[in-house]
């Protein structure tokens, strides 16, 4: 977190000796994106209402790419060729690809929104199984939780 709003979100455990002061010392803001991430991983939340930085860890494609997977609504999903294709870069697919692969600030930045063009899924930085734990959180059917395993239904495409 930064004054100016969530600059990145981390998965894992910190061992006892890394865990910051309790959540009372905590600055409103980040209190607030604590119990707005809790919510939404309780299925009492949708949407993120969060300022987000980007400013620090981005290129302008990229923050870009993260602009447009806050459009992904909460239970669907795109291909990387559809987020491209809204951008007006219908030839950089992998580019997107490697965008959603750095992206800082996951879950609130719907980067386990998007899949493959044949609904198969591809890499989380949380891991696959944590991607599929996300999009079954969604309601998204998937069958299973290893490389090429694929979303049902058919990939639904951004109404941009």
């Amino acid at each position: 977190m930064s004054p100016a709003g969530v600059r990145r979100i981390e998965f894992g455990v910190l061992p006892r000796e890394h865990h910051t002061d309790p959540s009372e010392a905590w600055p409103d803001y980040l209190r607030g994106a604590v119990e707005q991430l809790e919510a939404y991983l309780a299925k009492k939340r949708r949407t993120f209402d969060l300022p987000l930085d980007f400013a620090a860890s981005t290129t302008g494609f990229q923050h870009d790419v993260y602009r447009r997977l806050l459009d992904i609504e909460y239970g669907h999903v795109a291909s990387y060729g559809q987020v491209a294709r809204d951008l007006g870069k219908p030839d950089m697919a992998r580019a997107v690809g490697q965008a959603v692969g750095a992206n800082p600030i996951p879950i609130v930045v719907p980067c386990h929104r998007v899949v493959a063009a044949d609904r198969r899924l591809t890499g989380f930085g949380g891991g696959l199984p944590a991607k599929v734990a996300l999009l079954k959180l969604e309601g998204i059917d998937v069958d299973g939780d290893k490389p090429n395993s694929k979303v049902h239904p058919e990939v639904i495409p951004l109404d941009l």
